[in-house]
């Protein structure tokens, strides 16, 4: 039932601990029969999410990344990357051969983490750039927390030593933010021979560390490795091709114009397209631009474009006009723009590094944007579970009975406090648990959002877990964000009706 007005709570203590525990337990009620009609509206798995109203009805032009956009790696990349760069370390850059024992551990890390290159520790930060205690990392082991607010004076972390604005760290930052999918491996490699050289109390400096392991884990890409083993296997690393092929089908079906821009060289990228989309893959796209070295392509006016031959040899011609079924290599955006005509917000960019590929297109040129987050889709359905929907409730409630409550100040109630907060204490442990043991939501920490989906929100016009999530809408699809509530208004204002507005699960199983 409702809570009794503050004013009738009896004032000896027996009495204060018996009522602060009925509170609870009215509370705890209240939320199990909460839980069901939670049940009943889950988020579809499936479903484009929306930061910015926008409608596709206005979108002539679709333009896309290629690596983790168009097509979509097993996992057995990230261990093929992990290895490769591993064994570069120990041949190429002398380290010892015994960290050859280390084997990928894809459950370690999550994207959008935090490194301290000087003092060695892997962490996720929020949006506000405290970091999230109990996810901070040296080598494989946590650091406690007291360590850590030692170390960093608290845990707050001052906006001069985060990275900049493309997530790379800049005069004398020490922090660099891993962004975009391949990184995944470079953190657990930097994490495990952080772990070979402290378990075996060698001396090292930790900047030499980080340096070598970019070098080889870059070398992976440049010497190609990857590429070679990819297009020597590429059903065993590509996934998903129907789905990317039916999207491109579906756009090209509607008269909607097409370009790929991608750092990946261009072999690479035919073999990749033509096993996805076939062999004539080029007619679908009205520009194709390869090696063009994101973030500079986007910001450095002075690369021209370079046209490539059937056999891919560059051509000294000057290029006046892109012309489809070519490939072109490098230019840059300005360049782009000028001889397209493809400015504003008739263009809809997807892309999975929300930095290099979306960041600047919003902020200077008014393209919209796409942002495509593999791990959304995971995440949407540890959320759809009992477990997640009952615990996530109950912490809810139960602290909004701390809140209220703490006007009790006389010892007996701020004990039975004291043990609600160790409840919930122990409750966020869990929750973070259920998506990753060590770092939790890539969207959350505890109770704030993470830095990376602060940038994900400044910087994505709508965001999905594949391209395919397209195919479940039609093309001229307004897509409205929910009104989510500021701290300052009702809670009921942003919950419109549940039978439209949310992509709902059971809405996309009736279709």
């Amino acid at each position: 039932g409702p809570a009794r007005p503050l004013c009738t709570a009896p004032g000896t203590a027996p009495d204060m601990k018996r009522y602060l525990w009925e509170r609870y337990r009215e509370a705890k009620r209240s939320t199990e029969e909460l839980v069901p009609s939670i049940m009943s509206n889950l988020l579809n798995p499936d479903a484009i999410f929306s930061n910015n109203e926008m409608s596709l009805s206005d979108i002539e032009i679709y333009g896309f990344d290629y690596d983790y956009t168009l097509v979509f790696y097993s996992k057995h990349l990230h261990t093929l990357i992990f290895n490769a760069a591993r064994d570069l370390l120990i041949n190429e850059h002398r380290y010892p051969a015994e960290i050859r024992k280390y084997e990928y551990d894809p459950n370690f890390a999550i994207r959008g983490l935090h490194y301290d290159v000087q003092r060695a520790v892997l962490m996720k930060i929020d949006a506000f750039h405290y970091i999230q205690l109990g996810t901070v990392y040296r080598g494989l082991s946590v650091v406690p927390d007291e360590e850590v607010i030692e170390m960093y004076e608290g845990s707050h972390v001052p906006l001069e030593q985060m990275s900049d604005f493309y997530g790379k760290s800049s005069h004398g930052n020490t922090m660099k933010q891993f962004m975009d999918i391949f990184s995944l491996p470079e953190m657990t490699l930097l994490s495990c021979v952080n772990e070979y050289f402290l378990k075996n109390n060698i001396d090292y400096e930790p900047v030499h560390l980080y340096k070598d392991v970019k070098d080889s884990i870059r070398d992976v890409h440049i010497k190609g490795i990857m590429y070679r083993a990819i297009e020597a296997d590429i059903e065993k690393y590509i996934c998903y091709a129907e789905q990317t092929r039916a999207v491109l089908a579906k756009l090209a079906d509607h008269g909607k114009k097409m370009f790929l821009i991608t750092n990946s060289p261009s072999s690479f990228v035919d073999k990749g397209m033509s096993y996805i989309v076939g062999k004539d893959w080029r007619d679908l796209f009205d520009v194709v631009i390869v090696q063009a070295e994101k973030p500079n392509f986007f910001n450095d006016k002075r690369r021209p474009f370079r046209k490539m031959n059937e056999k891919g040899v560059l051509l000294w011609d000057k290029i006046h006009k892109l012309q489809k079924g070519q490939i072109y290599k490098q230019g840059n955006l300005y360049e782009f723009l000028k001889l397209t005509g493809w400015r504003g917000s008739r263009v809809l960019y997807f892309g999975d590094h929300i930095y290099s590929d979306l960041a600047d297109l919003t902020l200077k040129h008014g393209w919209r944007t796409g942002a495509i987050i593999p791990e959304l889709r995971s995440e949407l359905k540890i959320m759809n579970t009992e477990q997640y929907i009952q615990t996530m409730t109950w912490l809810q409630t139960l602290t909004g009975l701390l809140e209220q409550m703490q006007v009790h100040r006389d010892a007996e109630s701020q004990l039975v406090l004291q043990e609600w907060k160790k409840e919930r204490k122990e409750m966020r442990e869990m929750t973070k648990s259920f998506f990753n043991a060590q770092f939790g939501s890539l969207f959350r920490t505890d109770q704030n959002p993470t830095y990376f989906l602060r940038r994900l929100s400044r910087f994505a016009d709508i965001y999905m877990a594949s391209l395919s999530c397209l195919l479940n809408y039609d093309v001229s699809h307004t897509f409205y964000p929910r009104r989510t509530p500021l701290q300052h208004e009702l809670p009921a204002w942003s919950e419109r009706p549940p039978t439209f507005g949310t992509p709902l699960l059971q809405e996309a199983q009736a279709k």
